[in-house]
């Protein structure tokens, strides 16, 4: 599972692209990260740049000492660190270290309490936050242009498969997607925008 809940969440093994720099979890950056403060801020250091303590407080409606005292745990996991080109003033500025989070399947599968309850927290806030941007689209999707609703998609299937069979198809799933980081286009590039792709693959009891 990989995480952008900025540029990537996902539990298939794939190749980190050249450039494209994804945290490994360990059950102690896990248990670290597990907070939701934490990923919110480190959301929005991924998707919106870096900032300081005080603009984050501003971004989320909390505490500057909330976010300084949070951004300190992240870095102490390693998550953010100092942005040395902002770095120059009184306030300290904050960057993400990673545009991804990856939580692999030897983790997920962890008999420790602790780190079975840190898994369950960071999903729910990493699903919470898939149901904010989907209906954040579905809520604003008549001010964007003709081409891009076209292009957009909601869908769901249902297929009876194995558990290996359906790794498979969640690894192929990956694969695919991140081979179109190769057609990235530039940030400046007309017409372009930051697309957003959610996987959810689990299994359900229905027996249809």
């Amino acid at each position: 599972m990989t995480d952008g809940t900025a540029d990537t969440t996902g539990t298939a093994d794939t190749a980190e692209p050249e450039g494209h720099k994804v945290h490994n979890l360990t059950p102690r950056s896990l248990r670290g990260l597990a907070h939701p403060l934490r990923m919110q801020l480190l959301i929005s250091l991924r998707r919106e740049g870096p900032a300081t303590a005080s603009q984050l407080a501003d971004r989320l409606g909390e505490s500057s000492g909330a976010t300084s005292y949070h951004l300190r745990q992240l870095a102490s996991h390693g998550f953010v660190e100092d942005a040395p080109e902002r770095g120059k003033g009184r306030e300290r500025w904050w960057q993400a270290a990673h545009q991804g989070t990856h939580l692999d399947e030897t983790l997920m599968s962890n008999p420790d309490p602790a780190v079975r309850g840190a898994i369950s927290v960071y999903l729910h806030e990493v699903a919470t936050y898939h149901a904010a941007e989907l209906s954040t689209w579905i809520g604003t999707q008549h001010d964007w242009s003709k081409d891009w609703t076209e292009s957009s998609d909601i869908s769901d299937y249902a297929l009876r498969l194995t558990p290996d069979i359906t790794a498979e198809l969640a690894g192929k799933i990956h694969e695919l997607i991140e081979s179109y980081r190769e057609l990235a286009v530039d940030q400046d590039t007309p017409g372009s925008a930051k697309v957003r792709l959610h996987t959810h693959v689990f299994p359900t009891h229905s027996t249809e």
